[in-house]
């Protein structure tokens, strides 16, 4: 048996702009579906908001978000924010996105592009573990952790 696990990210109104914003980081096919298409009518608020949406790259990249229905711009609650401190990395949040990559050189464009508009964490660069990291957490709230690929030496 085969299976693939896709992250899922639910917005409060803005899926379709974070959709397009990490196709135009990390390539790929934009999927969009929106509440209208699926019948609702035009009328109601939330009718032009991602009801399924994905990116999918040829690279290995792949996501989904939708706009959860009723909450269009309702303020939420965001859980505290992911700081470096002492040495460790404390955060609120369930969950981060991870991207490796095999070259620091293909993960820092990556990570150039992510940064814009972002909250850096702890800045790209060489780590102990890796030869390339780096934390931030961009504009839509998502943290995301970039890494380099450590050699792994024979046994």
């Amino acid at each position: 048996m085969s299976i693939t696990t896709t992250t899922h990210l639910n917005f409060r109104g803005d899926a379709r702009e974070a959709l397009e914003f990490y196709r135009s980081v990390f390539g790929g096919h934009l999927t969009l579906v929106t509440y209208g298409d699926f019948g609702m009518p035009e009328e109601l608020p939330d009718s032009g908001k991602v009801v399924w949406g994905q990116v999918a790259a040829g690279n290995g990249f792949r996501i989904m978000a939708y706009d959860v229905p009723g909450h269009a711009e309702a303020p939420v609650e965001a859980p505290a924010a992911t700081r470096r401190e002492n040495g460790m990395t404390l955060t609120g949040r369930p969950f981060f996105m991870s991207v490796r990559g095999e070259t620091a050189e293909e993960v820092g464009a990556l990570w150039t592009k992510l940064a814009d508009g972002a909250t850096v964490v702890e800045e790209y660069g060489p780590a102990q573990w890796a030869p390339a990291f780096g934390m931030l957490t961009d504009r839509f709230g998502v943290t995301w952790i970039l890494d380099v690929a450590a050699p792994y030496a024979a046994a």
